[in-house]
């Protein structure tokens, strides 16, 4: 009788937890400031040499690791994508695409590219600004991570976490959009973490060493940059690939945002509160 009335007075009741500090917010949205212009800046710097060498050779007749480019097949234009031995058409979206009514061939498309039209010098003056400013704004968000203890605290993993079964029931989970609910919702589930461990300590570094070794002044302050990355044009490759799942990351990132809960994630985002619904007593 007493289980059946405290069943009965009990409600769900959604409290809002602290969830990112004021320094994680401000580095987060210059994050996105910058990675929006260095994505659209570096595309437009790709598209003037819009293939991709393996080695300590790049020239125009070596053999290329990856070709976005255009040519005519049967009298019509075709863009195309070349990895490897495997050739993709890409007709109207990479490597041929309509600027002005006409056919073009352009790596990547004008809407896609900072300046939108064909212009090298601009475009990398866009790219340096923001990559240091970037370099800078990553600079501050590792520093206060650290000592602030987010990382340990948040981000650490332990051995239950990584069981296979745990792993395997978490990537159901997600699958099946079923997201945490009520004090799981505090913190970041196994696969959150690893992500986050892969992009911050994975993809960011790697992604950031590769374009400064693209750099003469660079590479002549710090040679080893050339041995670790086997040379400029493999480290181009590497800078594209990275930036590419780097991509991936922020469509996965964002797809997650909205299938868990858009305005309570933005929220989080913009007031550092959390909104999670937990089981107790009415008043």
């Amino acid at each position: 009788m007493n289980e059946e009335r405290h069943q009965s007075t009990s409600h769900r009741r959604t409290i809002l937890v602290r969830r990112h500090s004021i320094v994680t917010r401000l580095t987060h949205w210059l994050n996105v400031l910058c990675l929006s212009f260095l994505i659209f800046s570096g595309l437009q710097i790709f598209n003037a040499y819009p293939r991709l060498h393996w080695g300590q050779y790049g020239a125009d007749d070596d053999r290329a690791f990856i070709t976005i480019g255009a040519d005519e097949r049967n009298g019509e234009p075709r863009g195309f994508v070349t990895v490897g031995g495997m050739t993709i058409g890409t007709t109207g979206v990479l490597g041929l695409s309509k600027m002005e009514g006409q056919w073009t061939p352009r790596a990547f498309p004008g809407w896609l590219t900072l300046p939108s039209y064909q212009d090298l010098a601009a475009g990398r003056r866009w790219h340096f600004f923001f990559a240091w400013l970037f370099v800078i704004n990553g600079f501050v968000y590792l520093t206060y991570n650290l000592l602030s203890g987010h990382f340990r605290r948040d981000l650490a993993l332990n051995r239950h976490e990584l069981a296979p079964r745990h792993l395997w029931q978490e990537i159901l989970d997600h699958a099946r959009l079923r997201f945490p609910e009520g004090e799981k919702a505090r913190h970041y589930n196994v696969l959150q973490k690893l992500t986050y461990i892969i992009v911050v300590a994975g993809l960011l570094p790697l992604m950031v060493l590769t374009g400064l070794t693209m750099s003469p002044g660079i590479d002549a302050a710090f040679p080893v940059l050339l041995d670790i990355f086997g040379g400029r044009p493999s480290a181009r490759t590497i800078h594209f690939i990275s930036a590419s799942l780097l991509v991936l990351f922020v469509i996965v990132h964002v797809a997650m945002v909205i299938l868990s809960g858009p305005w309570n994630n933005m929220r989080s985002m913009i007031t550092g509160r959390y909104a999670i619904r937990n089981e107790g007593p009415d008043a």
